[in-house]
């Protein structure tokens, strides 16, 4: 039977953290000298090689060859962020992430905004979703009737989402008839949520389909091509090209692979999904993404979900390498989580 993994010191966790810190912050391996010159230490050079060496041997530091001082591995970033507060940004900063923030009247304009701010203020790739649930109110539909039997179905909700379908019917619909399905699913189901909508549109289509067989046979088309269907998540994300001075030890084809992954919705919202299911209310860190795509190994993803009255589930996060600055991520992503609960 595997043993435990053995618990680290107070010693070996404040010098293995100044030494994660240090490589943050220059890049380079980190060697005993340079710790020992650190006042927070005040530990000799031997004593911080014989620590150094056993954080080696427990999978913590890696040596590129024996003169060489220690560089971080995956499993010393995840003990390191795991440790890392949510310190408050600079007032300064503060009052300019919720201005920004502010002036975004509608939620597709707050996911836009919060992930170019969070790309901003990190150097990072920002990324912000609002998932729809069952849960939406309707506000109004359109209905507009296009070349080729095609209708462009428009369904907005109160939380102030918006989604656009063009569906390819049958037959044709005249524009005079899609304005009567549209009256009537307006003024009987506006302020219903999409679900409720649906079912009991379907309800009253079969109870009523004598008196109006033939505006509800067309309207329980528009049911089956998605009319009430929850809108389709919206996805902002920035700063992608940060990804591209980064050293991630990936050949040209997975590097490829990578930004193929971050092209396509659904994988990053997957992603988002995979990390964050658990993070509501609070920050959640992930070092090392490999699971979730080979060419993610040596990425971190730091974010929070936060769900808001309407039903909608937002999540916003920064996606960087494990060499990033923790601290100032967490907070950033901290306070934008805190905007949006504010403007929910």
């Amino acid at each position: 039977m595997q043993s435990a993994p053995r618990q680290l010191t107070a010693r070996e966790r404040t010098i293995l953290h100044q030494i994660v810190g240090a490589h943050i912050e220059s890049g380079e391996a980190i060697g005993s000298r340079t710790l020992a010159r650190l006042r927070q230490l005040s530990l000799s050079p031997a004593t911080i090689r014989n620590v150094m060496a056993d954080l080696a041997d427990d999978g913590y530091l890696a040596q590129s060859h024996a003169s060489a001082g220690r560089v971080p591995t995956e499993k010393a970033f995840r003990d390191f962020a795991s440790s890392v507060p949510a310190r408050p940004l600079p007032p300064a900063e503060r009052q300019r992430i919720y201005a920004r923030m502010k002036s975004a009247n509608s939620l597709e304009d707050r996911v836009a905004t919060a992930s170019s701010v969070l790309t901003e203020f990190t150097h990072n790739v920002g990324i912000a979703t609002a998932l729809p649930v069952s849960s939406q109110e309707l506000e109004h539909i359109e209905l507009v009737s296009l070349s080729d039997r095609r209708v462009l179905m428009i369904v907005a909700t109160r939380d102030h989402m918006v989604s656009n379908r063009v569906v390819t019917l049958d037959r044709e619909i005249l524009q005079a008839d899609l304005t009567v399905l549209r009256n009537y699913v307006n003024h009987h189901f506006a302020g219903w949520t999409l679900e409720r909508a649906r079912t009991e549109l379907l309800r009253r289509i079969e109870e009523e389909r004598a008196r109006y067989d033939e505006i509800l046979r067309q309207l329980t088309v528009l049911c089956q091509k998605g009319l009430f269907a929850d809108s389709d998540p919206q996805l902002a994300m920035d700063g992608a090209l940060y990804l591209v001075g980064l050293d991630l030890h990936l050949t040209r084809e997975n590097m490829y692979e990578l930004f193929r992954a971050l092209e396509q919705k659904q994988q990053v919202v997957a992603l988002l999904d995979r990390f964050l299911d658990s993070s509501h209310g609070r920050v959640g860190v992930h070092v090392g993404l490999e699971e979730a795509h080979p060419s993610m190994r040596e990425l971190a993803l730091i974010g929070v979900t936060v769900d808001q009255p309407s039903g909608v589930r937002v999540r916003i996060a920064v996606l960087g390498p494990m060499r990033m600055h923790y601290e100032r991520v967490i907070s950033a992503v901290q306070h934008i989580g805190t905007a949006f609960e504010h403007q929910s």
